[in-house]
């Protein structure tokens, strides 16, 4: 990465307490993540990295192009570049591999050349979008935004007939497998 390359890129703030926004997108904004098997990849990273980090996901909806997640770390130590990348590469590698057996050809549009060589590219080069979250009322805002892109986009008429988000299950009838985390009252109340 050259100087100005570093200079541009966006900084994580790793702030015990904070909760945090994160907005990622696939290569190209190209819709990969339109196919079941593919939301299904990206749910289970979700969860095995939840797991392993030990954070809380209090808000998620994939789109065709793009994941918003509101996740919240629970030890006072953490890196939320790590998270990303215990989601992203699994979901990378998987697509990569059923792509080599099944499309080869269309593997040609997740093709970057780097230096000298190439590379598989499924989602777009870096971190995303990462907004740390210290109060409720922007915490409310932030998972009502999230929740209201797929209506926004013209998909479904209410957020929670969308599939893959955390909508349907604030409604109390999900739709998919990935449950949310119970956000705690003390935060909500400080």
């Amino acid at each position: 990465m050259d100087h100005q390359q570093r200079i541009h890129r966006p900084q994580a703030y790793n702030e015990s307490g904070h909760a945090h926004e994160l907005t990622f997108s696939c290569h190209k904004r190209l819709k990969l993540l339109s196919k079941e098997r593919t939301c299904q990849w990206l749910a289970s990273a979700i969860q095995q990295a939840k797991t392993d980090l030990d954070y809380d996901l209090w808000a998620y909806v994939s789109m065709p192009e793009h994941v918003h997640l509101i996740v919240y770390p629970r030890r006072p130590v953490y890196d939320i570049s790590d998270f990303l990348k215990r989601i992203k590469e699994p979901v990378s590698r998987q697509a990569v591999a059923y792509l080599k057996k099944t499309s080869p050809e269309w593997l040609e549009h997740l093709t970057v050349r780097l230096k000298n060589r190439k590379i598989h590219r499924f989602w777009q080069a870096g971190r995303g979008f990462d907004r740390n979250i210290t109060n409720a009322k922007t915490l409310l805002a932030a998972i009502d935004y999230i929740h209201m892109n797929p209506v926004r986009k013209g998909f479904c008429e209410q957020a929670g007939q969308w599939k893959w988000s955390s909508a349907s299950w604030f409604d109390g009838a999900p739709l998919n497998g990935l449950r949310p985390d119970l956000i705690d009252v003390d935060w909500l109340n400080a």
